[in-house]
């Protein structure tokens, strides 16, 4: 498992009940989780101090319950970059702090590549991996269906004094926009994809990740530089093993040289030995 476990701002309190406790900066929020199936409390008192608990409604989603007043968004940092959180419908802060795990891989193979680099974003979201790519050097094409989403990565380039470095922003469906980009004749040197288990474009086009992702990737291919360096997939999705990532990139990639990984990334839990799984990825690298 790649842990990301160079956070400063943020950490897991404490986890149990179905719920991880957590600090963002300065805030503590309690949000559900369905990998934590165990009872019991490492450190009971300490949820006492949460600002902010998401409860999940038994009819679907859910609400925040604030326990103290909290600003809209306030700022956490990771090494040298900035992101600005928010509470979110449906539990989420706009950010994953395991991603750190990845951010540190694709700085790094950027990096030592020694030469330009055009990263894809796909599914890019409020633009962590966005952020890392421009932080390392590399020109990125950020393309998210939501344009507040895409907003979002903006203010996260800017807040990380990043937006003079070279960033497009494409708010459309993800396959649309690479279908577009074949006939152009564009082509990139890195490829980073971040697909929900379900979604719509921005004309309603219905996405389902085992109906679309091995296509998807195979479309991908088309817009790979001759001298591609690395090919990175994520998922959230319930059911899917990170080997059945690496199987579709040994599929479509087997004309390129190169080796593939898999596995898991997850956050390790403050003053404890317990680690929490949270989602898989599968890498292709040159």
């Amino acid at each position: 498992m790649n842990i990301a476990k160079n956070w400063n701002d943020y950490e897991i309190i404490d986890m149990a009940e179905g719920k991880k406790l957590e600090r963002w900066g300065k805030y503590i929020l309690v949000r559900p989780d369905p990998q934590i199936i165990w009872k019991e409390k490492t450190f009971p008192e300490k949820w006492k101090k949460a600002n902010a608990i998401y409860n999940r409604s038994r009819t679907g989603g859910g609400a925040w319950e604030f326990k103290n007043r909290l600003p809209a968004s306030w700022q956490i940092r990771y090494k040298d970059l900035i992101f600005n959180i928010k509470p979110m419908g449906f539990k989420h802060t706009g950010l994953f702090p395991e991603q750190a795990a990845n951010w540190e891989w694709m700085i790094n193979k950027i990096r030592q590549s020694k030469r330009p680099i055009k990263v894809l974003n796909l599914f890019a979201y409020t633009g962590g991996a966005t952020v890392a790519c421009l932080y390392a050097g590399a020109s990125v094409c950020h393309v998210d269906s939501s344009k507040g989403m895409v907003a979002w990565a903006k203010e996260n380039v800017i807040s990380s004094k990043l937006q003079d470095r070279p960033v497009r922003y494409i708010i459309d469906d993800v396959i649309k926009f690479v279908q577009r980009e074949i006939r152009r004749g564009n082509k990139y040197d890195a490829i980073i994809m971040d697909p929900p288990s379900y979604g719509r474009g921005t004309s309603g086009e219905v996405w389902q990740f085992e109906n679309n992702i091995s296509d998807l990737v195979n479309l991908c291919t088309n817009i790979l530089s001759d001298k591609p360096l690395f090919f990175l997939m994520n998922s959230y999705t319930t059911g899917i093993s990170s080997e059945v990532l690496s199987n579709i990139l040994r599929i479509n990639m087997k004309k390129y040289r190169g080796k593939i990984t898999n596995g898991e990334v997850g956050l390790p839990m403050a003053q404890s030995d317990l680690v929490l799984p949270c989602g898989i990825f599968s890498r292709w690298e040159n």
